[in-house]
């Protein structure tokens, strides 16, 4: 994929193979399983899935399941872990490392809007440790990327005492009204900026209802390329991997905190142990300003600059930043 998108491209493209779907036997939809986008784990058993708090997520894990556990969360909300699969070098370094998948995004079950909740994602990351947890003993720490490093923080904030230390990267912001500024530089496009008229064109010729979330994810990854072409804001080098975006659990997430706000700093002063907290040097966006605010909610702070590195600091940052991980990680086991 080149790192200019060509968005009417994508249309064309979109709408001659609903043309030619109508030309087989088999009269095929562009809101059916697998034709715009892959299947989720309950479109096919052949994925790896774990089932907890009534969801079927896409997971896997690796290393010793009696090691401590590393939890990776992915950004979004509505991303999949696929950008995050260096972490699992750490399992060579002695840690049990499980990604997933979470409710509504990547490769995981999809659910109606009205269903989520910031409490029910908080109730499927307990769920999730809960599943592969071996032992009472066996120390859990979060690592988060991007709104996964907003997660990690809400899910310190109400159980402080469950987890044994936590890896922050790139996090948005963890007050609305932190998240809403971080967002808004992040974010900014001209009104006659020519990819915006291409979104506003797919979005006349692609529509997809709220039940159609195959359509809506299609149109998702579309719009997330302004994350990758030359010259964004994020400071992202490309294109980097991933299976599947989710776009109901993305508006589901974002309608909530802009109708009742958040604000997960309340409890950070009773988590003692260190954090490590980084940020990018190429993401315009942020800034040591944005990373020193945010991460002084917390009361002991690691912070450093992973050089070289925009936004996805775990895949384009990964030689800086893994070696920071594992040393930060040894000092707690």
């Amino acid at each position: 994929m080149k790192s200019k998108l060509n968005f009417m491209s994508i249309a064309i493209i979109a709408i001659a193979a609903a043309v030619a779907f109508t030309g087989c036997k088999k009269e095929l939809t562009l809101n059916e399983p697998g034709n715009l986008v892959p299947k989720t784990v309950t479109e096919d058993p052949s994925l790896p899935a774990i089932t907890v708090n009534g969801a079927r997520l896409h997971s896997e894990s690796f290393g010793n399941p009696d090691s401590p556990m590393v939890v990776v969360l992915h950004g979004g909300p509505g991303t999949d872990y696929r950008v995050l699969l260096n972490c699992k070098a750490l399992a060579n370094d002695g840690y049990f490392v499980v990604f997933f998948d979470q409710r509504g995004a990547g490769l995981s079950q999809r659910f109606d809007k009205s269903k989520y909740s910031f409490q029910l994602i908080l109730d499927d990351l307990a769920a999730v440790i809960s599943h592969y947890r071996t032992s009472p003993a066996q120390k859990i720490f979060l690592l988060g990327q991007s709104w996964g490093a907003m997660l990690a923080t809400a899910y310190v904030n109400a159980y402080p005492a469950a987890i044994n230390g936590v890896v922050l990267s790139e996090p948005g912001g963890f007050t609305w009204d932190e998240t809403k500024d971080y967002i808004s530089r992040a974010k900014r496009l001209s009104p006659f900026n020519e990819d915006v008229n291409d979104i506003f064109y797919i979005d006349q010729v692609l529509t997809g209802k709220e039940s159609e979330q195959e359509v809506l994810d299609y149109k998702m990854i579309i719009t997330s390329a302004f994350d990758t072409k030359a010259g964004n804001a994020l400071g992202n080098a490309g294109v980097y991997p991933f299976w599947r975006y989710g776009s109901v659990t993305q508006t589901a997430l974002f309608d909530l905190a802009s109708k009742n706000g958040f604000n997960w700093t309340t409890n950070l002063n009773q988590f003692t142990k260190k954090v490590l907290f980084c940020y990018s040097e190429l993401n315009k966006a942020y800034g040591t300003a944005h990373a020193q605010l945010l991460s002084s909610a917390y009361p002991n702070v690691q912070l450093e600059k992973i050089n070289g590195s925009g936004h996805e600091i775990p895949y384009f940052g990964w030689n800086n930043f893994y070696p920071l991980v594992k040393n930060y990680l040894n000092s707690l086991r």
